[in-house]
């Protein structure tokens, strides 16, 4: 990481401040690309083997590292990055995942116990909007140093004891993985943060931790514990879907950033009047519990 925090620095490919920004100087741009070489060294030395699902997850993750890399670099000259091939490439790294068998198949009904298996059609709905949305919603909520990150690496966490729990070897190995790959970013990136992880950090993070749900915590669920990923990100995932529809009815877009009018959760924490470390915590013990929950939902169900 400080390898690559100068090499960014020099070659200014930094994120600048500006009235949607907290930081007040320019930050390196380049935490993503450096946590997606520790994920993919983690994933050769322990993950690895000759699995099409795997390989198709590390492919879908280069992919959305590459247009976040892109959207980075447009925000260095000041600009925005197109919104549609943005979409279409989250699309895509999403299409390659659920192609290769990694996709939301069904669910156990509690009442009959049988498995109630979805036709091919919803699957794959239902697969790109998961991955898709937890895209977004990650990026969104990386506002503040060490908050996006913090949220991911809870997630992971917990996520590897899903896995354990529930004997998916795969899953297991992946979310701890990215956890380490995250808490190492960490490092960084709490506050006052020394590099940023940009948009590329966020859709990969929101990438991964869409996939490994989908390869681990949501095979083989009972329509309870369906709730476990989506408790486990639920502070991103809840403050979006509320802002959404706040948007909606405002009739306002919903795929830009606002820290004015109607913005997530910490930004209006900060208009509350608490500091930025302190809505970071604030936001951390909230996913916490939420995590823990998850966690109870699956030893009872």
């Amino acid at each position: 990481m400080p390898v690559m925090m100068k090499l960014a620095v020099r070659f200014d490919f930094t994120d600048k401040p500006t009235e949607r920004k907290i930081h007040s100087e320019p930050k390196p741009l380049i935490g993503g690309f450096v946590m997606f070489i520790a994920f993919t060294a983690g994933f050769v030395i322990f993950v690895a083997r000759f699995d099409a699902r795997l390989y198709a997850v590390l492919f879908g993750s280069a992919l959305i590292l590459a247009i976040g890399l892109a959207d980075d670099y447009y925000k260095t000259k000041g600009r925005d990055f197109p919104v549609l091939p943005r979409f279409v490439t989250h699309i895509a790294a999403a299409v390659i995942v659920f192609a290769a068998g990694i996709r939301f198949t069904g669910f156990f009904n509690p009442f009959t116990d049988q498995y109630v298996t979805l036709g091919p059609g919803l699957q794959f709905v239902m697969t790109v909007l998961w991955i898709v949305g937890l895209v977004s919603v990650i990026n969104f909520m990386d506002g503040l140093d060490g908050l996006a990150g913090s949220l991911c690496a809870l997630s992971s966490a917990t996520f590897f004891i899903v896995a354990m729990v529930k004997q998916q070897p795969d899953s297991a190995f992946l979310a701890l993985v990215l956890a380490g790959s995250v808490i190492g970013f960490l490092r960084h990136n709490l506050p006052p943060a020394r590099v940023i992880m940009g948009d590329s950090g966020a859709y990969l993070l929101g990438y991964l931790l869409a996939v490994i749900s989908l390869l681990g915590a949501f095979k083989g669920a009972t329509v309870i514990s369906v709730l476990i990923p989506v408790l486990a990100m639920g502070v991103p995932i809840f403050d979006n879907v509320l802002v959404m529809f706040r948007r909606i009815r405002a009739r306002k877009p919903v795929h830009e950033a606002d820290t004015r009018d109607i913005p997530q959760i910490h930004y209006r924490l900060l208009k509350k009047g608490m500091k930025p470390t302190q809505a970071v915590a604030f936001l951390f013990l909230i996913s916490a519990f939420l995590n823990v929950t998850s966690i109870i939902l699956l030893l009872v169900f």
